[in-house]
């Protein structure tokens, strides 16, 4: 399973904070499959390949309770919590850098924090699509900073970086973490 985190609504669309949506719905596009409304928390699409079903989730809940609606989307898919990657921003990265790892901790990401306590461990595999700039914002406009659209040439670089994530994502899913983490994490 693949979970874009981000913030529903048209306010939030093309904001920093809503990447991990972005990213799904790339993803989706190039499965060549639509997202619906599940009559649970959130959008949900399914696509087969190679064999492979990959069920794409993007919660409704808003960022910072994504883990209740996570936790409906693994219960009806039947999914386990290690075949699940979780792709959010994350502004401490600097734009167009891809991490993914298999675990650790939320990094100050309250969506993430929601995932890690809504299914009791930290053992979730996740992508984090850096949104960064050379010098952080002040903490005071942090909440500002991720919910401001990418501009200039920032749009270039966001484009590119959620193609890979996109890629990244799907090759987690069709051939391992470790494959995806060879290939796709950058430095």
């Amino acid at each position: 399973m693949i979970v874009g985190l981000g913030n529903p609504g048209a306010g939030y669309e093309g904001t920093r904070h809503n990447l991990g949506f972005m990213v799904a719905d790339e993803l989706s596009a190039g499965l060549h499959v639509r997202f619906s409304r599940h009559p649970g928390a959130f959008d949900y699409a399914r696509a087969t390949e190679g064999g492979v079903t990959l069920h794409l989730v993007k919660p409704l809940t808003y960022m910072n309770l994504s883990g209740a609606a996570i936790m409906e989307a693994l219960a009806v898919t039947g999914t386990a919590v290690g075949r699940t990657l979780i792709v959010l921003d994350d502004f401490q990265l600097p734009l167009g850098t891809l991490r993914i790892r298999p675990a650790g901790s939320d990094g100050g990401h309250r969506g993430l924090g929601s995932v890690i306590a809504s299914l009791g461990t930290d053992q979730v595999p996740r992508l984090r699509c850096g949104i960064g700039k050379d010098v952080l914002p002040p903490k005071e406009e942090r909440r500002e900073f991720v919910l401001e659209a990418f501009a200039g040439e920032e749009v270039d670089q966001a484009r590119e970086m959620v193609r890979r994530a996109a890629d990244a994502a799907r090759a987690f899913a069709l051939s391992g973490i470790n494959h995806a983490m060879t290939v796709y994490n950058t430095p």
